[in-house]
């Protein structure tokens, strides 16, 4: 192996060794024997991708990636496909906030926001009741954005954390109905709450809910008069830390679990409060999750 190699491939476990959320849980001389044989007579870095990704499997925290230099540049891009962030009065006087995924550069998160924060005033139309939150299409990317579209109807206060694997705790508060990380704002700037902040709100999950999705759902969980609705989320509410190696790669690493605002943690798929079977995109004509949502909602204060 070149001495380009080695240190490259180094590089990646000790990052893996110092950082990882399940660092301790992993045998490191096993690790790094198996990473080193898979790489062999490795010459250069991209010799060595296969081992990396061999070694982020064995971390067994089913969240962590690879990225090569080719799909690093292209998160940086201006183009992005996703389903658009949808608002709509329902019947009722409730609100209807469907909130995608987004990942991409800082063009795009701009976008994402404005577009956001115009559906939840389409929504709020005129004042709702209470409030629906579909994060059912949600496969994750970047928290901070959907945070900022929803923090007006989140309302003021902490919202969750993230927790490393020494326990340490870094909190999500909302401030202005925007975003903060331990008090620090993440630059979206303010957007005044809807509903007072308080306003019932019915959380909807899928099979499809991941990552910052299921970020986005902990931040409801334990809100007073909040209830969510349909399946199990997919089972990685973990948060990603993106180390940039020599070749502009992108070893994406698993370092927290989230917490919601009670303090407790979670690292598997997410139970909704009241389940039921969701049909969505699977041919049926009905929304069963929403329908029980909705009638959820239609029994609260202010909606009934």
């Amino acid at each position: 192996m070149s001495n380009e190699a080695r240190s490259y491939l180094s590089t990646a476990l000790d990052l893996m060794e110092n950082n990882a959320l399940r660092r301790d849980d992993v045998e490191w001389d096993d690790i790094r024997r198996a990473a080193f044989t898979e790489a062999g007579n490795a010459h250069r870095p991209v010799d060595t991708y296969q081992a990396i990704k061999v070694a982020l499997s064995k971390l067994g925290d089913g969240h962590s990636g690879f990225i090569d230099p080719k799909g690093a540049k292209e998160l940086q891009g201006d183009e992005q496909i996703r389903n658009p962030v949808e608002g709509r009065a329902l019947a009722g006087r409730m609100g209807y906030l469907s909130l995608p995924g987004v990942l991409g550069s800082e063009k795009v998160y701009q976008q994402y926001v404005r577009e956001g924060r115009d559906a939840v005033a389409k929504a709020n139309r005129p004042n709702a009741c209470g409030w629906v939150i579909d994060l059912r299409r949600n496969h994750g990317g970047n928290m901070w954005p959907m945070l900022a579209v929803v923090g007006p109807i989140l309302g003021d206060g902490d919202v969750g954390s993230f927790v490393d694997a020494d326990g340490k705790k870094t909190v999500w508060s909302i401030e202005k109905g925007s975003p903060r990380l331990d008090g620090d704002s993440t630059g979206w700037g303010t957007s005044p709450p809807v509903g007072g902040g308080s306003a019932p709100a019915a959380v909807l999950t899928s099979r499809s809910t991941a990552s910052s999705g299921e970020a986005v759902t902990v931040a409801f969980r334990g809100r007073p008069n909040t209830r969510s609705f349909g399946e199990d989320s997919t089972g990685v509410p973990t948060g990603n830390v993106q180390h940039r190696l020599s070749d502009g790669a992108i070893l994406n690493l698993t370092e927290v679990k989230d917490a919601d605002r009670t303090g407790r943690s979670y690292d598997s798929p997410i139970p909704p409060d009241q389940p039921v079977v969701d049909n969505l995109g699977r041919g049926g004509s009905k929304d069963p999750v929403l329908d029980a949502a909705t009638q959820w909602l239609s029994e609260q204060p202010g909606c009934s």
